[in-house]
């Protein structure tokens, strides 16, 4: 009956500090419930959209799983921090048997548990919640981080696209010029200057194809990097895109910026976990508390007819930590405190970063803006009108090949230059996504 009693005992401190873990400030099941990387894989090809490559680098990258793993390991953490210290069984065997009037004594029992002072649980707990918070929100900088690489390196590949279709097309215009050259400086029409100028330019030009065609071995590459595959796998270009319009001040971004960015909002969290770091080092000048209880195993009477013989007492056990050394304790006092300050101030300095990235972004989104209207709108047309007004008046014998060939690559330059912008504008789009920690609003347009 008195060892069935130790049991109850026992198992009441087990069910105890079970019961200490209670729930928290992040449930403990938060992140298996959350949406995080899997083994489904999509099949990419040409009908597939930004949208498609993003949702596969989700699904695959590895740094995204693996910062998935380390938040739910984090959040494996919490429940453990708030849980009571192990209770201790101890066995003692007496070597030589202690004789009593009630019997021999041979064996002792004892079972205690620490309890932590008041508040101390808590506040482990509420560290590890905070921790696993910054865990989460590292998690979702890293996948916007990987958007934003995703985004960045499709938009460059896209702009490739459009580049080689550009230079094959003017360079099939200058073939057809160099034939008409070839057939005006035989008959006489057109001096050997003009033919060697147009040869030149059309070197010149398959010089800039060869480059863009060797291009796209590296920049398909890098995408498939992105997306854990293979970096030889074939990638289809992407569709032409276009520009897309936001309806966000920049007022708004800003707010957004201190709202939802996941790196300022993971320091924020580890500030608060280092404030709870504070309020626990000032618990430990209060001691620990160890109960128990116990009993000692007795044998029957040698003397017959001895009240109480062979009964097994039963201690209660009691014992308190003496907090003695408070040198030790003021310096972790401090050590808390300066790492909470530490933590302040890292937010407040990224914060600062992070506001002057936005600004320069958004002056690059303004300034692609710009140029994308400059050239669609005025440089374009005026350049491809130039052109038709320049093979008019050669065909007429009033302008000479140098013009005719100037008219040509003044228009090519222009075309590459508003694809470009475009490719930028996106590009700039993306990193204000990821800066802000959010999708931003468009007024319109998309992939076409």
């Amino acid at each position: 009956m008195k060892m069935r009693m130790v049991s109850l005992i026992l198992a009441g401190m087990l069910a105890n500090g079970c019961a200490s873990t209670g729930t928290n400030r992040l449930g403990h099941n938060e992140a298996e419930r959350a949406d995080g990387p899997g083994a489904t894989m999509l099949a990419l090809g040409e009908e597939s959209t930004l949208d498609d490559y993003l949702r596969y680098a989700a699904l695959n990258n590895p740094g995204l799983e693996a910062a998935f793993n380390d938040w739910k390991a984090a959040v494996e953490r919490v429940p453990q921090a708030k849980a009571l210290p192990n209770p201790r069984l101890t066995y003692s065997y007496f070597i030589e048997e202690v004789e009593t009037r009630v019997g021999a004594q041979r064996q002792k029992i004892e079972v205690s548990q620490v309890f932590p002072w008041f508040g101390k649980l808590r506040l482990r707990g509420d560290a590890a919640s905070d921790a696993a918070h910054a865990a989460e929100q590292k998690y979702q900088g890293i996948k916007l981080a990987l958007f934003y690489r995703v985004k960045n390196t499709y938009y460059e590949y896209g702009y490739l696209g459009r580049a080689l279709v550009i230079t094959r097309e003017n360079i099939k215009l200058l073939s057809n010029l160099e034939n008409v050259a070839l057939s005006m400086y035989k008959s006489g029409a057109a001096p050997h200057a003009a033919v060697i100028k147009i040869q030149v330019e059309l070197g010149r030009l398959q010089d800039r194809l060869t480059t863009l065609e060797d291009r796209r071995n590296s920049m398909s590459a890098q995408l498939n990097a992105a997306l854990n595959r293979s970096s030889n796998a074939p990638l289809p270009w992407p569709k032409p895109f276009q520009e897309e319009r936001t309806d966000v001040s920049e007022e708004e971004l800003i707010a957004w910026v201190r709202e939802s960015n996941p790196e300022l909002k993971a320091l924020e969290f580890m500030a608060s976990k280092e404030k709870a770091g504070v309020e626990l080092a000032e618990k430990n000048y209060y001691p620990d508390i160890m109960l128990g209880v116990g009993t000692v195993l007795t044998d029957d009477a040698s003397m017959p007819n001895v009240e109480d013989s062979g009964k097994d007492p039963i201690i209660a056990v009691i014992a308190i930590d003496l907090p003695l050394w408070y040198g030790k304790y003021r310096a972790a006092e401090r050590e808390a405190r300066h790492r909470h300050e530490a933590a302040l101030r890292k937010k407040t300095d990224r914060e600062n970063n992070v506001l002057a990235d936005l600004q320069l972004a958004l002056f690059n989104v303004r300034d692609a803006h710009r140029q994308i209207d400059l050239y669609g709108d005025t440089l374009i047309p005026k350049a491809k009108q130039s052109l038709e007004v320049t093979q008019t008046g050669f065909e007429a014998g009033k302008v000479d090949f140098l013009n005719l060939i100037d008219a040509e690559r003044l228009l090519l330059e222009f075309q590459l230059s508003y694809e470009r912008a475009l490719a930028n504008h996106a590009q700039t789009l993306a990193q204000l996504e990821m800066l802000v920690g959010r999708s931003i609003p468009r007024a319109g347009g998309g992939e076409e």
